[in-house]
């Protein structure tokens, strides 16, 4: 099963490529302009097993919002049209990982269903032009286009950097886990037979 597509975009603010491979080794080839948001999306790519190529160019010079909720939008797009019928993967995954002085667990539905919880400690050091605000905006338009339920809970940390290191981390491992293939799955894993 060839599980990798690629997608393009373009708009008046940003200019994204994308090429997403759900059963890759952790191949990383990712330039956004915003070397964080590098750093954060190489993370998921290796902790997910996943080979991953982005190239996005953006109007930095307003601010980061617009390429970081693009990219988020476009790698979002990727896996739904990887996903596209859901069937015969495992669908949740569910996934806790320390940095540092932070935990962080994230939890996936698979279930055409967007919905985005997201909750992080509220005092920490640290901050830095990428935050977990700007964080946030990521998350909800991968959310969105991958029409997933996304569960973010960071428990507790003081230091910004260790704390979003750990939600991509554990973003990638579930994501990993969710869309794995399982052999006892026939189509969608739904009672209703269905998640359209």
């Amino acid at each position: 099963m060839d599980r990798k597509t690629s997608v393009f975009r373009k708009t008046k603010e940003t200019e994204i490529s994308i090429r997403f491979d759900l059963d890759g080794s952790g191949k990383v080839d990712i330039s956004t302009g915003i070397p964080f948001f590098d750093h954060m999306l190489t993370a998921f790519t290796v902790h997910g097993f996943f080979d991953l190529t982005i190239n996005a160019k953006g109007d930095l010079d307003v601010d980061y919002h617009h390429t970081v909720e693009d990219v988020g939008l476009v790698l979002g797009q990727t896996l739904s049209k990887i996903l596209e019928n859901k069937k015969r993967i495992v669908r949740f995954g569910d996934s806790s990982v320390p940095m540092d002085d932070a935990l962080s667990r994230v939890t996936i539905d698979l279930s055409n269903r967007p919905y985005l919880v997201y909750n992080f400690p509220d005092d920490l050091r640290a901050k830095g032009e990428f935050d977990t605000y700007l964080a946030k905006e990521f998350f909800q338009s991968f959310c969105v286009q991958g029409a997933l339920n996304l569960h973010i809970n960071s428990y507790y940390g003081v230091n910004e950097h260790h704390v979003l290191e750990s939600i991509f981390k554990a973003f990638g491992r579930s994501l990993h886990m969710s869309t794995r293939i399982d052999k006892n799955i026939s189509g969608a894993l739904s009672s209703k037979g269905t998640l359209l």
